[in-house]
């Protein structure tokens, strides 16, 4: 996901979406989204599938300090997009973090499950992120908090995957056979997801914008 800081405007959502009731399997996909594409909503897709989720929340992060924030485009717009991208009933796109004026993963876990008592929260990532998750604040809050599915991508299997959080995350793994009992495990525990791929990536789509604006250069990775 994303260490966010926080430029809260009005006309955001103040509240939660409404469909959070006790027992519900929520799956948090967090990110910039800068832009959202079909590759958020493949893994979002196969994550309500194989994990039996009742929704998946799109945590759209203002900003994020481990990132080149001169690539980052305004929170609304990139609202708009995800929301065009989502494209499904049971996809919520939201800007809790900044609504709630949050900065870090570890805090907005803590909140909504204080918030949303009785819901089974599954927190979402790409295989990419496993690379930086080490140096996301209190990473080890996250694990302690809610579940993880990590989701497999081009350029970033999940197979092969080596540094200091996968190898702490294999004692905490489960099959991926039984990866619809998560929800209701209590974490640590996670599992990892295979299927459809997209090869669509934010950095290719900025790289593809600025050709086309003729401003040239390589932006920060996505």
């Amino acid at each position: 996901m994303t260490e966010a800081t926080t430029e809260a405007r009005p006309g955001w959502p103040d509240r939660l979406p409404s469909r959070h009731g006790p027992g519900l399997r929520i799956g948090l996909f967090g990110g910039s989204f800068n832009p959202a594409h079909e590759g958020h909503r493949l893994a979002s897709l196969i994550a309500l599938r194989r994990l039996r989720l009742d929704r998946v929340w799109w945590l759209v992060s203002p900003g994020n300090p481990l990132k080149d924030p001169h690539d980052l485009q305004r929170l609304d717009a990139r609202l708009d997009r995800a929301r065009a991208i989502a494209r499904h009933p049971q996809i919520d796109v939201t800007a809790i973090e900044a609504t709630l004026g949050l900065r870090y993963t570890a805090d907005i876990l803590r909140v909504l499950t204080q918030r949303c008592p009785g819901v089974r929260f599954v927190w979402i990532m790409g295989a990419d992120n496993l690379r930086s998750f080490p140096r996301w604040h209190r990473w080890t809050d996250i694990l302690r908090t809610v579940p993880i599915a990590v989701v497999d991508r081009p350029g970033d299997t999940i197979r092969g995957r080596q540094g200091q959080a996968w190898s702490m995350l294999q004692r905490w793994r489960i099959p991926e056979h039984a990866a619809r009992s998560l929800a209701a495990l209590a974490p640590p525990a996670i599992v990892t997801l295979h299927g459809p791929r997209s090869p669509q990536s934010s950095t290719a789509l900025r790289r593809a914008a600025l050709r086309r604006d003729g401003r040239g250069g390589p932006p920060g990775s996505s």
